[in-house]
């Protein structure tokens, strides 16, 4: 009988969360599948999530419900720009988000998830060592800033973190009385990430949720994409939880490419009727991609 793993990020929305067999952030997805011994994955993400399943467990079977779930940090960087930018800085460790493609990994040293950049790129600078960082400007532009780093950066944005900005807040913020709390993810603005009260990555978002312990009726604002909302309310229900506005009077703020993963298409992928197989994969580029991401994993597992 084939064996059968899905995995749904916390992005996907509430029904497909429910038919996963693992619901996580990035690093924790890409653990679980490392360790997996399915014959099938089901990658309920996008497709730099189920190409980094492949490569780190190349024996199953992995399936993207939709092949059109990316993301604008692969879809705005150009591969052969981003080698020459690479090539420019010999003498530096290129960091890698792991929102970036396996071609793009492949280019790097480390890659890093949200989780854990801040610690990795800090051992890195314990050996004096410098430090280039790609994709995701403004996370780089938050750790230049938070740590005092000097960072070379590569230009691309998630385009669902981007759209939070200060002066929505400022006039969001301007209408609560109550106590308010905002909390982000570092793919936002630095404008906005410098008006947080907690700056960290989609599980420790949740977690500081889950922990939240100050007055009942604060309003928490969360700069991050919608899906995750769904996790929070579940874990408390009896706080006041809402997203950071994108501008005046808009509250929502959904990741196109994540909604692609609908219940249906995840049914056809569980049953391999529908969705792309990731086999398109040169074994070249899993070779040296490979060597950037399980240094991460090696990192994180200390």
């Amino acid at each position: 009988m084939t064996k059968v793993l899905t995995l749904a990020h916390y992005y996907t929305i509430p029904e497909v969360q429910q038919m996963a067999d693992r619901v996580g952030d990035s690093l924790d997805l890409a653990l679980f599948a490392k360790e997996s011994d399915a014959d099938v994955i089901v990658l309920a993400g996008v497709r730099f999530m189920a190409e980094t399943a492949k490569m780190i467990n190349p024996k199953s079977k992995v399936i993207l419900p939709d092949l059109s779930s990316t993301c604008s940090l692969v879809t705005m960087t150009d591969i052969n720009e981003l080698k020459k930018w690479r090539e420019s800085y010999p003498d530096y460790v290129h960091v890698a988000y792991i929102n970036s493609s396996a071609e793009h990994k492949a280019l790097a040293d480390w890659t890093v998830t949200s989780r854990n950049v801040d610690d990795i790129i800090s051992h890195i600078h314990s050996q004096g060592k410098k430090v280039i960082y790609s994709p995701d400007r403004n996370m780089g532009a938050y750790l230049n800033f938070q740590y005092g780093y000097d960072m070379p950066l590569w230009s691309a944005v998630c385009e669902v973190h981007d759209k939070f900005n200060k002066q929505a807040l400022d006039e969001l913020f301007a209408t609560i009385t109550n106590q308010k709390y905002l909390i982000a993810h570092p793919e936002s603005p630095l404008p906005v990430l410098k008006q947080s009260d907690y700056i960290g990555s989609t599980a420790g978002l949740l977690h500081w949720v889950k922990n939240y312990s100050g007055v009942s009726d604060a309003v928490i604002l969360v700069a991050t994409e919608d899906g995750i909302l769904y996790n929070m309310k579940n874990a408390r229900p009896d706080l006041d939880i809402r997203q950071a506005p994108i501008y005046t009077g808009c509250k929502c703020n959904s990741c196109p490419y994540m909604k692609l993963n609908t219940v249906e298409a995840v049914k056809k992928a569980q049953n391999q009727t529908g969705g792309v197989v990731i086999d398109y994969l040169s074994q070249d580029t899993m070779d040296r991609a490979l060597v950037a991401i399980n240094r991460m994993i090696d990192f994180s597992s200390r």
